[in-house]
Parts: C-alpha cells; sequence; structure tokens
C-alpha cells in the first residue's frame, strides 16, 4: 500500500488535477493544447536530449534489456492486430491503429515519473535507453504497416519517403539523433546552454502530467468495449509479462529489468490516438483505451512495482 500511496498516487493525483480543471472549464481546451504542444514539443526533447548526451553509454546501455523491452512491444502490436483483424472483425486498416495502441507504451509521462519515484532519479538512465529509440521504432513499425495495408503492399516503396519524413519531423527523434551526436563527438554547450535545457527539462514532466490529464477529458468511453478491455489487457499484462520472462532468461541487471518493466506496463500514450487520428480510422477505440488503460495503470504498476526487485 505504501507504493501505491507514495509512488505511483503523487503522479495520478496530477494527472486527476488536470482532468478536474478541464472538467470543471478552469482551464480551458486551447489551453491543453498549448501545454501539450509546449512539453511535447519543446520541454520533454529538451529532456531526452540532455539525458542522451549525457548518458554514459559504456554502462547504460544494455542490448539484452533492449531486446526484451522491444520483443514485448513487437508482440504486444502483433496481438492487438490479429485480435482486432480475427477476433473482432475489425478492417485492416483499423486493425493496424488497434496494434498501435498495442505496441506504443506511454514511456515518458508515466514510465519516468513513476521510476523516478520509486527508485530515484539516478534510476531512470535504462528508461532514457529506451525512450531513445521508442518513437522511431514505434512509429517505424507503425507507418510501414498502415502503408501496407492501405495499399496492399504495393506502394510501400513509393510511401517509403512519407515514412521517413513523418519519423524524422518528430521532436524526441530529433532530440534523441542531437543528444547522440553529442555523446558520441563530445561537443558540448556553453554552461548557460546546458542550464537552459535543465531549466526546460525540469518543467516537462508536471506540466505534461497535468495537459495529459486535461486531454484524457476529452477521450470518453463509448462502445467498442470488448475491444477495448481486449487492447487494454495487452498493453498493461501482456507486454509486460514477456518483457519480464525475456528479462529473467537474458539475465538483464535489476536496474535494466526496472526500466524495461515498468515501461511496457504503462498504458498507451497520446501518441496512439494521435496515430488512429492521423489516418481517421479505429479512432474511438484508440481513445478510450488511452484513457481507461491510464486509470487502471494505477492498480497494475503498484502489481509490476511489487513483483520487481
Amino acid at each position: 500500500m505504501l507504493l501505491l500511496l507514495d509512488v505511483i498516487l503523487p503522479v495520478f493525483l496530477i494527472i486527476g488535477a488536470g482532468y478536474a480543471a478541464v472538467w470543471r472549464g478552469w482551464f480551458k481546451d486551447d489551453w491543453v493544447e498549448g501545454l501539450m504542444r509546449f512539453t511535447q514539443g519543446y520541454a520533454i526533447p529538451c529532456m531526452t536530449f540532455r539525458a542522451v548526451a549525457q548518458m554514459n553509454l559504456s554502462n547504460d546501455f544494455e542490448p539484452a534489456m533492449l531486446a526484451s523491452f522491444y520483443i514485448g512491444a513487437v508482440c504486444g502490436f502483433l496481438a492487438a492486430l490479429l485480435g482486432a483483424r480475427f477476433l473482432f472483425k475489425r478492417p485492416w486498416t483499423d486493425s493496424v491503429a488497434i496494434g498501435f495502441v498495442g505496441l506504443f507504451s506511454n514511456s515518458v509521462l508515466l514510465g519516468l515519473p513513476i521510476s523516478e519515484r520509486a527508485w530515484g532519479p539516478e534510476a531512470v538512465a535504462s528508461n532514457f535507453t529506451i525512450i531513445a529509440f521508442h518513437a522511431a521504432f514505434c512509429y517505424g513499425i507503425g507507418l510501414t504497416a498502415m502503408e501496407v495495408a492501405r495499399n496492399a503492399g504495393g506502394g510501400l516503396r513509393a510511401a517509403a519517403p512519407r515514412i521517413l519524413k513523418a519519423m524524422f519531423r518528430n521532436p524526441l527523434i530529433l532530440a534523441m539523433l542531437l543528444g547522440v551526436t553529442v555523446n558520441l563527438t563530445g561537443l558540448g554547450l556553453p554552461k548557460a546552454g546546458w542550464d537552459a535545457i535543465d531549466m526546460l527539462s525540469r518543467a516537462a514532466l508536471p506540466a505534461a502530467l497535468f495537459g495529459l490529464g486535461g486531454t484524457l477529458y476529452r477521450y470518453r468511453p463509448e462502445g467498442d468495449i470488448p475491444t477495448i478491455l481486449y487492447v487494454t489487457a495487452v498493453s498493461l499484462i501482456l507486454h509486460p509479462a514477456i518483457t519480464y520472462g525475456l528479462a529473467r532468461l537474458l539475465d538483464v541487471s535489476d536496474e535494466g529489468l526496472r526500466s524495461a518493466v515498468i515501461t511496457s506496463a504503462m498504458a498507451p500514450g497520446i501518441n496512439a490516438y494521435m496515430f488512429a487520428a492521423m489516418y481517421g480510422v479505429a479512432k474511438r477505440v484508440a481513445a478510450s483505451t488511452v484513457l481507461i488503460g491510464t486509470a487502471l495503470t494505477v492498480l497494475t504498476a503498484w502489481g509490476w512495482l511489487h513483483i520487481l526487485p
């Protein structure tokens, strides 16, 4: 119970405050959108850049941990996609969008603060190793699968430039690439530059959690309940269970195990809905799964924290 109160509850109190503020009309929809644009376009990329640029690659880069997490993610994608297609008889384009919901865990807005509160700021280096590849990996799979579904595979070569353009316009991917460049080349910034990045980074998580609460107010669950519950179970149970089993099998360090499992156990992020909205398919399933999954993470994350060393 102390884990729930000390680690998880403060994170969800901030989300709840954002939800309540929008619900009561104290914080307007366009303010929420502006706040999320700031956090996702500037503050979180600054935090990612700083973490990757200052990462000790020889100590923090653990291939077995990454394999455990991303194999689990691919299994989540396939389970959600095939379940949507063959269990719930959705069109292939809908199924890909639903598969993306099972693939994309909320690594930044939920995984980082919960890991930091559970094990301290020094314990999130492995989280950032996962985050460094997360957006590129997930969007690469999602965009490629959607283009195949839309064009029956025939237009994939023509779609490749669009896929690459969409990936490399993502601020998180650009921040990761810049961070890797600084890390490997030893290039630095003046102290004033690092201080400015630190200030933006400190604003990222609390502002993003508050904005997430306001965003979730828009996504009231309606219809498609069996599909929503199925994909929520894939996201909160199947993905972390596979990650945990593989990490144990591959003898991942305790630090890597914690980061991989907690990140994989997080609800789908807002990006899951944005992907569905981008193609205009399965938006209700994506939005409702984000909302319900985020609420259920209070309990499921508590369970995973008890299992981890």
